[in-house]
């Protein structure tokens, strides 16, 4: 028997999780990425960003949106699927598929105190710190090492003989 379960949240579902979590005192942080092939980057980054608060929230960008980013071959898995994973992940409370180039709209709509990215960005180059300061948030960069990417697992894989991949 498959039981169907929520995966993720459109952004006027999130918006009303939101405001249950605030009113029982929850810090909101809100993380995202492609996840398009997962590995444990993305989960030393979730667990980073949950770090923060108490409601980790995680946007996955939209097929569309990946496929502007990492190009036409990608997403490997579908947005779907790609939901799925990360809302199975225990310190994950809740996933949200955006369509935008940045979250910079589901910010808007949720006002997280924390928007956590990965040690790829500075303070200084995430697209969204500037609406983030306007509602009041703060920008946290989380995680290790950018030593993982879903690209490099790809190439090393296609590559299997490649130095690198032997070095691993």
């Amino acid at each position: 028997m498959i039981v169907e379960t929520e995966t993720h949240f459109t952004c006027e579902q999130l918006v009303e999780k939101v405001g249950a979590a605030r009113e029982n005192g929850s810090t909101i942080v809100l993380a995202n990425g492609c996840f398009d092939l997962f590995h444990v980057g993305h989960i030393r980054y979730l667990k980073g960003a949950k770090k923060l608060g108490d409601f980790l929230i995680v946007g996955i960008n939209s097929d569309r949106q990946v496929r502007q980013l990492k190009g036409a071959n990608r997403p490997f898995m579908p947005e779907i699927e790609r939901a799925e994973i990360v809302a199975a992940i225990r310190f994950v409370d809740a996933v949200t598929i955006f369509d935008e180039p940045t979250v910079e709209g589901l910010i808007a709509a949720i006002h997280p105190d924390f928007h956590a990215k990965g040690t790829d960005y500075t303070l200084d180059t995430v697209p969204e710190r500037e609406i983030m300061r306007a509602h009041g948030g703060q920008v946290a960069i989380v995680g290790d090492p950018k030593d993982h990417s879903s690209t490099e697992l790809i190439d090393a894989v296609l590559n299997i003989n490649s130095p690198k991949m032997l070095k691993k």
